[in-house]
């Protein structure tokens, strides 16, 4: 772990080029988004808090000055509710701001990055290693020291190439 002083909310204001999730659970239901979710569940439609959370400002920021904000989710069917959650209203919101999604389905085939946890990379220098519990609580981030760099890229790029773009995987898949 790194004793820098910046937070994540530092680094996606001060990135430069790219920010990259790898996003690896099933749950992070405890996580954020939580009334949103359970409007989900009942079958309501999308709060309008959801709708315009500050994620779509800092997105939508980043974006428009030619920053890039995407992520690989590894995942395999059948979707649990929170996934169905997650990618039927949270990616297609987010997309709006202009965040790409990749999908790496494992239904059928064996994670390439197994190992690989839940991550943000900003521009290709800095890690920031996501903690969750067992329920899909976050508990904060650890950022890394840069001799785990290369171990980091490699799963950015493995999972890069076997993922395919989310609107061709929803097309097939989705709900």
């Amino acid at each position: 772990m790194t004793t820098s002083s910046k937070t994540l909310g530092d680094w996606f204001k001060d990135f430069g080029r790219e920010a990259f999730r790898l996003e690896t659970l099933d749950d992070y239901s405890k996580s954020g988004g939580v009334d949103a979710y359970q409007a989900f569940l009942a079958g309501e439609p999308q709060p309008e808090d959801y709708k315009t959370a500050g994620w779509m400002t800092t997105v939508g920021n980043a974006v428009q000055s030619g920053k890039r904000i995407y992520r690989v989710h590894v995942l395999a069917r059948p979707l649990t509710d929170y996934l169905r959650f997650e990618l039927s209203w949270g990616y297609r919101r987010n997309m709006q701001a202009g965040e790409e999604f990749f999908i790496l389905d494992t239904t059928s085939q064996e994670n390439p990055i197994s190992d690989a946890p839940d991550y943000w990379l900003f521009d290709e220098q800095v890690i920031g290693a996501m903690k969750y519990d067992a329920e899909g609580k976050y508990l904060g981030v650890d950022f890394l020291e840069e001799d785990q760099l290369a171990r980091f890229l490699t799963y950015r790029d493995t999972a890069m190439v076997q993922a395919v773009p989310f609107s061709e995987w929803w097309t097939k898949y989705g709900e």
